[in-house]
């Protein structure tokens, strides 16, 4: 089974529906509750999309949101070993670099889920788009 995580802008397209890319974040995400892959995500990927739909929508339903989502997904850890990392990386983006090191520190991620692939340049890990990403699923069947 696939292990990828899922970067912020693919929850993002999900969650507010930006066309075209809410199609096939919401395949990812699909493939996340049939099983079919094994989705993570990060804390602070939880704390930027609450802070994001908050600006749109009440507590309460930003909070089911962000529970239907830790449902079908695993939470990577961001501990010492990953902040040290991402802050002496040659990453240009902060948060990309703590997406990147708590995959890649996890040590059982197997790629990342972005649309953002150049911020993750430096990244071990395989990079793909959502679309190419399915693309290759999809290949696969």
């Amino acid at each position: 089974m696939k292990r990828v995580l899922i970067d912020t802008d693919v929850i993002l397209d999900f969650f507010f529906d930006r066309k075209p890319f809410s199609d096939d974040a919401a395949k990812v995400l699909s493939l996340c509750e049939s099983r079919e892959i094994k989705g993570f995500i990060t804390s602070v990927i939880i704390s930027n999309v609450y802070y994001l739909l908050r600006q749109t929508s009440t507590h309460e339903k930003v909070i089911e949101k962000l529970m239907q989502l830790v449902t079908i997904t695993e939470v990577l850890s961001t501990d010492r070993d990953v902040i040290v990392k991402a802050l002496t990386s040659n990453f240009k983006d902060f948060e990309d670099a703590l997406q990147n090191y708590s995959a890649e520190l996890n040590g059982k991620i197997d790629l990342i889920v972005t649309r953002n692939i150049k911020d993750f340049k430096y990244s071990a890990l395989g990079v793909m788009t959502p679309g190419n990403y399915l693309k290759t699923i999809n290949a696969r069947r």
